[in-house]
């Protein structure tokens, strides 16, 4: 359904422009700055427009922004990591953290049985892939869909 609303609605303004941007480029001087965001622009006009064909792929990363913003936001914090293999650990936390939000999941649950799953042996080494937040969430609904 987003496809074809894409494809009816924003494709041909997305073509209309491309063509002004084209026009653009004929008009200023090669070595001006905006001729050269223009070029990045079209130098990347293929991922810019992938939402077109792909309907899981939204047309704007409103919903990653939002989610990053605390980051910076408490960024203050990091300095308090210790090292810099401190900050790196924070920022894998941080981003746990908000994956498991975005993806509807309460992030101290999420943490606490992930945390007890690695400490306990439950999940090994060579498979903590399913503790990602996006395949917990699945693995935590299907039995539970599965139940009578």
């Amino acid at each position: 359904e987003r496809v074809a609303v894409h494809q009816a609605e924003t494709k041909p303004l997305m073509a209309a422009f491309w063509s002004w941007l084209m026009a653009r480029l004929e008009e200023i001087s090669a070595k001006s700055s905006l001729a050269k965001a223009i070029r990045y622009t079209l130098n990347h006009w293929a991922g810019l427009t992938v939402f077109l064909a792909d309907g899981r792929v939204e047309a704007g990363n409103n919903t990653v922004e939002r989610s990053i913003r605390p980051i910076p936001l408490g960024r203050k914090n990091a300095l308090f990591a210790g090292s810099h293999r401190g900050g790196e650990r924070w920022a894998v936390l941080a981003s746990l953290i908000n994956t498991a939000k975005l993806h509807g999941i309460d992030p101290q649950t999420y943490l606490a049985d992930v945390l007890e799953r690695i400490v306990s042996g439950r999940t090994k080494a060579n498979a903590l892939r399913a503790l990602l937040p996006w395949i917990w969430k699945i693995e935590r609904v299907a039995p539970a869909v599965a139940a009578p």
